[in-house]
């Protein structure tokens, strides 16, 4: 029973390896919890119920027969559209503070010593976008930049300043829209004021605002996370690594950085190499000390620094399972509070370091720039003292090998790839060698078997010369599956193999977390001012095959505003209003040229991307 169990649930053998045992240990795991709550509300799972008021809680009876508006007269149009508003206004809302917490750090450059700058021509570069004088002081140069981003946070201008990155063509779909974003928080506030009762009650105008406030997190806040952490951290250059369960070490004190900002992370990185610490590990009977990521964290410091990586969101409680995992630290974002109780069945620590992001039963090390070497020491020797406390007979490794794979593919290192130019790249696509490119992205979902959708939308892509580049949840999927290692160019078509075997390259680039979809951001509107057209105009798409969070909502509406594709493969709480479902999958199309697909059957969505990037090859006469 167990076995079926876990087949149906992961395509790892690592994660049904740990799901059995975990299973066979009697701990409660996400896929139980599920079952637990099944079958879900059918009125949320529509958008059809609103508790905004305490007139409420409402509902709408999609079937006819019930209420048809709430107590306040909204209808199921309104609920719903309200609904997706207050779920892009979180998503955005979350990753343009963790780029907030970053430009809080650059503001300190020069008066704490915890960090630098590691890349002082892309701070130079990004600076003179600000209009700044770049040939001051490094850290005269990082309070500056630091002050302008601050700037874009609020509403003192009439547009953020990265939206510059963009075609002029696009601006000006913006601008007619009137969905140019002002200022980050700016637009997450006006979300929440028009979804408050008696304010905003058109359901199209709802859907506008959701697409500004979107763009105001893609070109502003993540946008700005993704350039802060480069100019902070260095920005990624392609290197090679290994990822799964098999990464954690029996012999050494293991410590998984979880999260996704990487403030902290980058810390304990730095003091994993001290030497007093490595003594004290050998000293409790360690080898050394071993790190491994989860999630977006561990994408992060994967793509600069080389950390081997766990694995992604549903592996998090799994990881815990094979009582080898001494601390795990985290930030804020994704973390199932369910970690505490699976680690209070074993050793593990789970360490929070953010005021904003407690959980019960952990332990609180709170990190702040001026103390982060300190702290990061503390975590570190917490782990050893864990390591001592270990129940050998709670110990059981996966029997699998780490898989490798090629990971930091920034935009800048693609284009140092191609030789300083995106000329190769457009040749390529001109001659159909590359069909069109797709950002994979997107989070897990125990609604889908782990990973599966993410690969097989890949492979079905490669096989039919269209180029991958995936960032967080997705991006961990398609490495365990081998698909980021030069070798898997061989799973391609003839066009895109000879290609990346001509750059010794893989068919699927690692471009990193979930803010990093900021750089498919950069890349596309990059080439469409190469080209001279609009990003619309580009074969390119976008898919999140098995999102669940917020975020990925915010994400998913920035593309469809910039103009792309976007198919998802687990429905949106949209279908309770047939108006604001065809707004989204079809009418606004003609206002911005993206839409929404939702097919859940990777094959299938292969296909309508296929089809889609085949119909932009014709018009744009390649």
């Amino acid at each position: 029973m167990y076995r079926n169990f876990a087949e149906e649930y992961s395509v790892h053998e690592d994660a049904r390896a740990m799901i059995r045992k975990l299973k066979n240990e009697g701990i409660q795991l996400v896929w139980d919890r599920l079952k637990e709550q099944e079958p879900q509300c059918g009125y949320c799972s529509l958008g059809l119920s609103c508790r905004n008021c305490a007139m409420g809680p409402c509902r709408v009876d999609p079937f006819g027969e019930g209420p048809q508006k709430g107590v306040c007269g909204a209808d199921a149009d309104v609920i719903v559209a309200r609904n997706l508003a207050r779920a892009v206004a979180s998503g955005a809302a979350s990753h343009s503070d963790h780029g907030r917490d970053l430009v809080e750090v650059l503001s300190r450059i020069g008066r704490v010593d915890a960090y630098t700058v590691r890349d002082v021509e892309k701070l130079k570069r990004v600076a003179r976008e600000y209009g700044i004088d770049a040939t001051k002081s490094v850290e005269e140069v990082a309070f500056q930049l630091s002050q302008a981003m601050f700037e874009d946070f609020g509403s003192k201008k009439e547009r953020i300043q990265l939206v510059n990155r963009v075609p002029k063509k696009r601006i000006e779909v913006w601008e007619k829209l009137g969905i140019v974003p002002r200022g980050i928080d700016r637009e997450v506030v006006e979300i929440m004021h028009r979804t408050h009762m008696g304010v905003d009650n058109d359901p199209v105008n709802l859907l506008l605002q959701c697409l500004r406030a979107s763009l105001a997190d893609g070109f502003g806040g993540s946008m700005i996370a993704t350039e802060v952490s480069d100019i902070l951290f260095g920005t990624p250059e392609p290197k090679k690594a290994t990822i799964n369960l098999a990464t954690l070490k029996e012999s050494e004190v293991n410590i998984l950085l979880h999260g996704h900002n990487p403030i902290v992370s980058d810390a304990i990185v730095d003091a994993s190499y001290d030497e007093e610490l490595i003594k004290l590990a050998k000293e409790a009977g360690a080898e050394g000390i071993n790190l491994a990521g989860l999630c977006c964290t561990g994408n992060e410091v994967l793509m600069r620094k080389g950390v081997p990586m766990a694995g992604n969101h549903l592996i998090q409680e799994l990881v815990i399972g094979t009582g080898a995992a001494d601390v795990i630290i985290v930030d804020y974002q994704c973390i199932m509070p369910a970690i505490v109780d699976v680690a209070k069945c074993y050793h593990t620590a789970v360490v929070t370091t953010s005021p904003k992001a407690k959980f019960r039963g952990a332990t609180h090390i709170e990190f702040t720039p001026e103390n982060t070497h300190e702290k990061a020491k503390e975590v570190i020797k917490l782990a050893i003292e864990r390591f001592k406390e270990r129940k050998p007979e709670l110990i059981k490794m996966p029997s699998v090998e780490p898989v490798e794979l090629m990971t930091g593919f920034s935009v800048e290192a693609i284009l140092n790839a191609l030789g300083g130019s995106l000329q190769p790249l457009l040749d390529a696509v001109k001659d159909g060698r590359i069909r069109g490119i797709v950002g994979s992205v997107g989070c897990n979902n125990p609604k889908v078997k782990q990973d599966s959708s993410h690969i097989a939308l890949a492979k079905k892509l490669i096989e039919s010369d269209v180029l991958v580049v995936d960032t967080g949840c997705a991006a961990v999927a398609d490495a365990k599956a081998s698909l980021k290692t030069p070798e898997a160019a061989k799973l391609a078509g003839d066009g895109l193999r000879g290609v990346c075997e001509a750059l010794s390259v893989p068919p699927v680039l690692h471009l990193g977390s979930c803010v990093d979809n900021s750089r498919i951001l950069v890349a596309l509107s990059a080439i469409a001012n190469e080209l001279g057209v609009d990003i619309s105009d580009l074969p390119v798409a976008g898919a999140a095959m098995e999102w669940y969070s917020e975020k990925a909502i915010a994400i998913g509406a920035y593309f469809v505003a910039s103009g792309l594709l976007v198919v998802l493969g687990v429905p949106p709480p949209i279908y309770g209003s047939k108006l604001v479902l065809d707004v989204l999958t079809d009418k606004v199309e003609s206002l911005t040229g993206g839409k929404f697909v939702v097919e859940p059957d990777p094959e299938k969505a292969a296909e309508i991307i296929l089809n889609h990037i085949e119909e932009k090859r014709k018009r744009l006469g390649i």
